[in-house]
């Protein structure tokens, strides 16, 4: 496969190897073009994944790729990034581009496969936006969901494949000695994760734990109007110190295991990237009571996914160290079923199954 068009996976000592190609092999198109540094792991590991199957070629996205290349399977993850621009110019020949190439995938009878990320379109976004995403929900062949919570439409063809972990991808990093009373928010900030009620049920923790307790954030808000107010909550409070910016994988590991405890308290949590993230780390979390949180917390194993219900509060945090401390995780988290390897399998025959929707 020519470097410039898949995924190149790495293996021992960064060697860039790829995958054994097969006349005839399942050939897709990945809606993520090709990785960078800021480009999201889950994209990154599932196309090593994919790539080191010996009967599939992956291909990273561009719209003269997606528009005049050969390919079996379209799979997108966001489709919101493929109709958005930085510009209105740029906005409208995507959009353009995108319609075209719905047109085409309709034309030429190839199958639509989608990953549901998200519940919901996103906020925000234009009358034309929402018609091309509608129009591309109607025309997909089959959804990918992360968890069996994910709502489908009825009778769509659905497939789950839960989110893989992300031991490979860590592995070898350096990584901090926990700091007991630490708690931690890592990852990008966003109004719904809900870092700011965060700061706020963290001030009336003071004294009621054995051990002080102190609160990090770090990341990269979406706005700065939410980074300044983030910093301004902070200062009111000694415990709590504030890093913006984009964490490269090292100040992440280091970050994140330089807590005792990973606190994320998103508004809603389906799928979340960051709590996988902590315990392929071996740190514990508190998230939300939900029934997706409910069977990770049995999948891992006791001790390792705390959750409270309701809106965040001091008792939450400090019921959740005390918990911890009195019965802290044995072993560490079982994430045998999040390997890579199986996530690659089960998308290939995601892929195949989409081919024989479209056949049937």
């Amino acid at each position: 496969m020519p470097a410039s068009a898949g995924v190149p996976v790495r293996r021992d000592g960064g060697r860039v190897v790829r995958s054994r190609q097969r006349d005839g092999a399942l050939v897709v198109l990945q809606s993520f073009p090709r990785p960078r540094p800021t480009t999201n792991p889950y994209l990154v590991m599932l196309g090593r994944s994919l790539a080191e199957l010996p009967d599939v070629r992956v291909l990273t996205f561009s719209w003269r790729r997606a528009l005049r290349g050969g390919y079996s399977v379209f799979h997108v993850h966001w489709p919101e990034i493929l109709v958005s621009g930085t510009g209105p110019l740029k906005k409208a020949v995507r959009q353009l581009l995108f319609a075209v190439l719905l047109l085409r995938l309709r034309a030429t009878r190839t199958p639509l496969v989608r990953t549901v990320h998200n519940l919901e379109l996103p906020a925000g976004i234009s009358r034309r936006e929402v018609a091309l995403l509608r129009w591309a929900e109607r025309w997909t062949t089959l959804r990918i969901r992360l968890n069996d919570e994910t709502p489908v439409p009825a009778g769509a063809p659905a497939r789950t494949v839960v989110h893989g972990h992300y031991r490979d991808w860590f592995a070898g990093r350096p990584r901090a000695a926990a700091r007991p009373g630490r708690l931690a928010f890592v990852g990008l900030l966003r109004h719904y994760k809900g870092v700011d009620r965060l700061v706020a049920a963290f001030a009336g923790t003071a004294g009621r734990t054995e051990h002080p307790l102190e609160l990090r954030v770090s990341g990269s808000p979406s706005t700065p109007e939410l980074g300044a107010e983030l910093v301004a909550a902070a200062a009111a409070d000694p415990r709590v110190s504030v890093s913006l910016g984009f964490l490269a994988d090292d100040d992440l590991v280091a970050e994140v295991t330089a807590a005792e405890l990973v606190v994320l308290p998103y508004r809603e949590m389906h799928n979340s990237g960051g709590t996988l993230a902590a315990l392929s780390l071996d740190r514990p979390v508190l998230v939300p009571d939900n029934p997706v949180n409910e069977r990770l917390a049995a999948e891992v194993g006791p001790g390792w996914v705390h959750r409270y219900a309701g809106e965040l509060t001091a008792g939450h945090l400090v019921d959740a160290v005390t918990a911890l401390r009195a019965a802290p995780p044995a072993a560490p988290p079982d994430l045998s079923g999040r390997d890579w390897d199986r996530v690659g399998e089960a998308h290939a025959a995601a892929y195949r199954q989409a081919l024989g929707e479209l056949r049937g």
